[in-house]
């Protein structure tokens, strides 16, 4: 039995008078008062009561016809919510759920629900899964009181549930776009996250060329882009370019088919759009050097990787312009020509990625001036192919996922 303070309303009318006076934009707390409630923990302990009015616009009652549940609008009402803390906030004793009768009509205020322990935390629980669940689902299903209590009290449990049944979980994920979005995301995390490590770790990075078994140090890096396709297609143009094979960047260019063997390209794209033009990428290192020796005061000449790999790509897009001519077209797995998809060679672009902007830093890790100076003079004069190194594109990947562009 709960003892009510003495300035709380003892009547029912006297209650139904101020439910109906209350404003439904405002929550009405009352004073604090001790609680009586004989046996329990919290008896003596400081409570108030928390109350709030609602006015919908109108009702609706529910009605099952066949497999189809009906909407139907009534008269609008008011109504009211109680609740009565004792003790620590959130310590919810008893809630109630009153309909409040109109001004003037002399009906009485009537208690629809009463909720006490253990009930209320089990609403509470309740209130929390229908906020996190999706409206649409191709079967019903039964939950157990005790799991949902689990998962919101511990979501590690949510793993447990996961390994018993992934592909479940799978299939919800699959129809759900957000999802997808979060999946996507978090698959873009992680290569980035590998990219900087394959930049920084250079034993990490060993144990990949090894595990090529080719001990190709380019080929590592063939394969990462080949797995993560939008770092080259979002990173290194400003439009957007897709790879000629979706499952292989490396080439041959000759002759009129592009499969046909010949000078190969490490990465042959095009870009996107009505109308598609070639794009011929030479992979190098991020361990190629991008100067060489100083050659005279304050002017340091460029490594033979780099003039070697400008000279490689400038042979290849020579040769593909001349052997393939100004457009390739598409070919459909049978060998035939895709009408109307052609890719060009108008002065196809190119670029040369190589090694890592901090070769120029000095001894004890400042900019080294001279040798900026010397590289950007170098790469900004070679308009054909443009040269980026590997940290400048592992940045703009990391920017592209952190702004999720």
């Amino acid at each position: 039995m709960i003892e009510l303070p003495d300035w709380f309303p003892s009547e029912p009318v006297d209650e139904t008078t101020y439910a109906q006076g209350r404003q439904s934009d405002r929550t009405y707390i009352s004073l604090s008062f001790p609680l009586v409630r004989n046996g329990s923990i919290d008896h003596g302990q400081p409570a108030r009561f928390i109350i709030k009015v609602f006015d919908p616009e109108s009702e609706s009652t529910l009605e099952q016809q066949g497999e189809a549940w009906i909407l139907k609008e009534t008269h609008k009402g008011r109504y009211q919510i109680r609740f009565l803390v004792a003790r620590e906030a959130g310590n919810i004793k008893q809630i109630w759920i009153d309909r409040v009768p109109t001004s003037g009509s002399g009906d009485q205020l009537t208690t629809l629900l009463t909720l006490t322990r253990p009930d209320i935390p089990r609403f509470l629980e309740l209130v929390q899964l229908v906020s996190s669940t999706p409206p649409d689902g191709p079967s019903s299903v039964r939950i157990d009181d005790d799991m949902v209590r689990e998962i919101l009290a511990n979501p590690d449990q949510l793993l447990t549930l996961y390994s018993a049944n992934p592909e479940k979980f799978r299939e919800l994920i699959e129809n759900d776009v957000s999802a997808n979005d979060v999946i996507a995301l978090a698959s873009r995390r992680e290569a980035v996250a590998k990219f900087d490590t394959m930049l920084s770790d250079s034993q990490y990075f060993d144990s990949l060329v090894q595990g090529e078994g080719s001990g190709s140090v380019e080929r590592v890096w063939q394969r990462f882009f080949e797995a993560n396709p939008w770092i080259l297609g979002l990173s290194v143009a400003s439009q957007l370019l897709t790879s000629w094979d979706e499952h292989k960047l490396e080439q041959a260019v000759r002759g009129t088919d592009i499969i046909d063997a010949g000078k190969r390209v490490d990465a042959l794209m095009r870009t996107a759009g009505r109308i598609r033009s070639m794009v011929l990428l030479e992979i190098k290192t991020h361990r190629s050097r991008l100067l060489g020796s100083k050659y005279r005061g304050g002017c340091w000449a460029p490594s033979s990787e780099l003039v070697g790999g400008v000279a490689q790509i400038q042979g290849t897009v020579h040769r593909a312009v001349k052997e393939i001519g100004e457009r390739i077209a598409s070919r459909a797995g049978d060998g035939s020509e895709i009408p109307n998809d052609f890719t060009y060679l108008i002065r196809p672009r190119s670029l040369l990625i190589i090694g890592k902007l901090d070769e120029l830093q000095g001894e004890m890790g400042g900019d080294h001036l001279d040798k900026i100076r010397s590289f950007e003079l170098f790469r900004r004069s070679t308009l054909e192919p443009e040269v980026i190194t590997f940290d400048e594109l592992y940045q703009k990947a990391l920017f592209i996922v952190e702004n999720g562009a």
